[in-house]
């Protein structure tokens, strides 16, 4: 609940955070799958936490995408990563913990999480 024109400035800021995290393709795209599937396995707390760490280590050359099904159901909830160079990872099986993982790992640091990669 806004109380005060400090809390409105505050939603104001949150919003356009998310708007430019969504915003226009940039070095790095993650799109999480979020068909049926997906959203049953957990999709939509991936996605959360995707963002959530995204705007708490203040990168900015990331858009976060979401998508329809990718067809493997069985590795859902399921994200798919294209780093700067264009090559595509898709990691598989997540919760909000590996999200975080993934973002501090691959997208900060630049390492793959080997674990939670998958083979299509």
């Amino acid at each position: 609940m806004l109380k005060s024109a400090k809390d409105l400035e505050a939603l104001r800021e949150r919003a356009k955070k998310e708007l430019d995290l969504r915003g226009g393709p940039k070095e790095v795209q993650i799109t999480v799958h979020m068909g049926t599937c997906g959203i049953a396995a957990g999709a939509r707390d991936v996605l959360s936490r995707l963002a959530e760490e995204l705007s708490e280590s203040k990168v900015a050359n990331v858009t976060l995408r979401q998508s329809g099904c990718l067809g493997l159901c069985d590795q859902e909830p399921l994200v798919t990563l294209r780093d700067a160079g264009g090559t595509e990872f898709r990691y598989g099986r997540l919760d909000a913990a590996k999200a975080r993982e993934i973002i501090r790992e691959h997208v900060v640091a630049g390492r793959p999480v080997e674990g939670y990669l998958i083979n299509d």
